[in-house]
């Protein structure tokens, strides 16, 4: 008999507030549009993600570009540097966080997945501490 995955909550995704609409700017003069090219797969990638209200990562190989400041949408970051997925995060409620570090300045920023990104990508960034065999034994140790 198969073992079920753990479901969320549901109580708890149901208290949450409704995430706000953000009126994105994506062009380098502030214009909108409707997609953006990967800087690192250089796929042209639709702006339109399901789970989230704005897209902030390539869904192929979930590279992102660091142009957001504080507000998740404000294109207000000057570095404009590209952001490399560092590895996968979990919130109380089970929802997966990407965490990515800027190549030119080293921030790290915490971005919500969507809902049509690369699963393999996803669960390859989720086993990277356990294909690293010092932090794996490490690990095994200490349970």
């Amino acid at each position: 008999m198969r073992k079920q995955m753990p479901r969320r909550n549901p109580s708890t995704r149901a208290r949450r507030a409704p995430q706000r609409t953000k009126h994105v700017l994506h062009g380098i003069g502030g214009e909108q549009g409707s997609s953006f090219r990967c800087l690192a797969c250089r796929l042209d990638i639709s702006i339109a993600a399901p789970g989230t209200a704005h897209r902030n990562h390539c869904p192929n190989c979930l590279a992102s570009r660091h142009v957001d400041g504080r507000v998740p949408g404000d294109r207000a970051q000057q570095c404009r540097g590209a952001m490399a997925a560092l590895s996968l995060s979990v919130r109380q409620d089970g929802e997966w966080m990407l965490v990515h570090q800027c190549i030119e300045c080293n921030t790290l920023k915490v971005n919500r997945i969507a809902g049509d990104d690369n699963a393999l990508v996803l669960l390859r960034l989720a086993l990277r501490p356990l294909a690293d065999p010092r932090l794996s034994s490490r690990a095994l140790l200490a349970l």
